[in-house]
């Protein structure tokens, strides 16, 4: 089932615009159904098929920061056009609802889809994971990245150049095992809003 994120930048009036540098990041970064695409002026959308693949864009978003996510769950007409701009369907009346919703919420970050109650589930679990994520150090981000990259502790540590025991509390304080956690179990409760 798919999943359509709709995503706005956060006064972009008073700043550049930055859709056209997560366009190119996410270019050929992430699998989609339809290539993530500016739709109008600051905001951009796409389609991806796994909900594992949603939360992993989810949480590139937030660590970037000043973006509105929206998050539609649920069917789209088929077949699918060429375009993300062209495409219609449930999943993506849900975005656009999400992402309206989003602009008025804390995390400014929500999940609309066809089971409203797994939908706000997914949402709650998702706004646990963007607490965690916008409040990680730059420390925590380096060594997360490391081992995340397939290193031990220990190779983190040599390559950061401080000790195994600084690379676990860097990875403790950054709540990386709690990340690890919400990951899959936001992934479930989206595809279970995707009814």
């Amino acid at each position: 089932m798919p999943y359509v994120l709709t995503v706005d930048q956060q006064g972009s009036r008073r700043g550049p615009d930055r859709v056209a540098g997560v366009l190119t990041r996410l270019e050929g970064a992430v699998p989609v159904l339809l290539g993530f695409e500016r739709t109008a002026g600051d905001e951009f959308q796409g389609v991806v098929e796994e909900p594992d693949v949603a939360v992993d864009v989810v949480v590139d978003l937030l660590r970037d920061g000043g973006w509105s996510i929206g998050v539609g769950a649920g069917p789209v007409q088929t077949p699918l056009p060429a375009s993300t701009r062209a495409a219609t369907g449930p999943a993506f009346l849900a975005a656009r609802r999400a992402v309206d919703a989003a602009k008025q919420r804390p995390g400014r970050l929500a999940v609309r889809g066809a089971s409203a109650p797994d939908a706000e589930d997914a949402q709650a679990v998702l706004s646990a994971l963007a607490a965690v994520v916008e409040k990680r150090s730059a420390q925590a981000w380096e060594a997360i990245a490391l081992v995340e990259d397939g290193r031990t502790q220990a190779e983190a540590a040599a390559e950061l150049g401080i000790s195994r025991q600084a690379v676990g509390q860097r990875l403790a304080a950054g709540l990386w095992e709690l990340e690890r956690e919400l990951r899959p179990t936001a992934a479930r409760l989206l595809a279970r809003a995707a009814g």
